[in-house]
């Protein structure tokens, strides 16, 4: 059976204490230099690209346009739609024609499929734990 070595002990540092404390200083890298470069000029640089958006460069405003307003996000408008009162097939069915006919966007039929989906699985959870108490009662009235 072979022994598990242990670690190293003694090794002199603590958690968050360097190992080299007397090497580059942090921020001095060529990367850092030049992001502080650049950090001092950003008031003039946003200026220097407003002006060419606003002078036609396209580009200059598609790059101020992206960075700085948070895209548009598609969205269906509310359509009112009259399910029948009959079983979740039947208004599955009327949703289906609804979508077919172009009366609802497809995304919005979807959607309210997954949403008859759930309501018939709410709907069979019920159903059995009517059916479950129903046998209780009847396994109780025997005893």
């Amino acid at each position: 059976m072979t022994e598990k070595k242990k670690p190293p002990q003694g090794h002199g540092w603590k958690p968050g204490q360097s190992g080299n404390p007397k090497g580059r200083p942090k921020g001095s890298g060529d990367v850092a230099q030049i992001r502080s470069a650049i950090a001092a000029r950003v008031p003039d640089l946003l200026e220097a690209m407003m002006q060419r958006a606003l002078d036609g460069d396209v580009g200059a405003a598609r790059l101020l346009l992206e960075r700085t307003v948070a895209p548009l996000k598609a969205t269906d408008m509310a359509q009112p739609l009259n399910l029948p009162n009959g079983t979740l097939t039947e208004q599955g069915r009327a949703v289906m024609a609804a979508v077919s006919a172009g009366e609802l966007a497809p995304s919005q039929g979807a959607a309210l499929m997954g949403a008859l989906g759930a309501l018939a699985r709410v709907a069979e959870v019920d159903e059995l734990a009517v059916r479950v108490a129903a046998l209780e009662r009847h396994h109780v009235s025997k005893s």
